[in-house]
């Protein structure tokens, strides 16, 4: 019999299923909320629910957003002719901490993969598919693992049809097997500045 407290045990259940933290932190964690005042606890918990009630995607380039559409398809700053794919909105901000992307992004909200069952059908590719009329270069900003060449050479297919598209992809400065939302910005920038070819349009 634990003689842990049934409320600490379950917040720190729900806790190690976050990313990157175990039941050691887990429990670390709920015994320093434990001893935080009460008022300070209640704004984690309206900012966690604010998360499900406020955020949401965009419905043109499916990257996280308060408005709609959101700041980056709105910023007519932004060279509508340069579209940079990526698997997921973390990889947006980790790109354009680097200050070198100027174009616009699309999120594909994850990567083809069989084993887990994910097709193109569950992917935001019927959004892109929408927006290719205006493009004139599509970065592939995926990571490299088997499911991102299986995605990227899914979406290659696709654009191709778009005669005067040119696809480039990142250079393979980014370890295989890496995430971009990981890579420190130096890295993704000369990745970007590097990137090649892949249609030769």
């Amino acid at each position: 019999m634990s003689s842990i407290p049934n409320v600490i045990q379950e917040l720190t259940d729900l806790l190690s299923r976050l990313p990157g933290i175990g039941k050691k932190s887990a429990q670390r964690i709920c015994f320093y909320l434990m001893d935080r005042p009460r008022d300070e606890i209640v704004r984690y918990a309206k900012g966690l629910i604010d998360i499900k009630d406020k955020i949401s995607h965009c419905p043109v380039c499916h990257f996280i957003t308060e408005e709609t559409p959101c700041s980056i398809c709105r910023d007519p700053k932004r060279d509508a002719s340069q579209l940079c794919i990526v698997e997921d909105s973390m990889d947006v901000i980790s790109i354009d901490k680097t200050a070198v992307f100027h174009g616009k992004y699309h999120v594909l909200g994850g990567l083809i993969s069989p084993l887990d069952g994910v097709g193109p059908e569950d992917l935001s590719i019927d959004l892109l598919i929408k927006r290719l009329d205006q493009v004139k270069e599509v970065i592939l900003a995926i990571n490299p693992s088997v499911d991102g060449d299986t995605t990227a050479h899914y979406l290659e297919k696709i654009i191709n049809r778009y005669k005067d598209i040119k696809v480039t992809s990142l250079a393979r400065g980014i370890p295989v097997g890496g995430d971009l939302e990981f890579t420190d910005e130096a890295t993704l920038a000369k990745a970007l500045e590097g990137r090649s070819l892949i249609n030769g349009k």
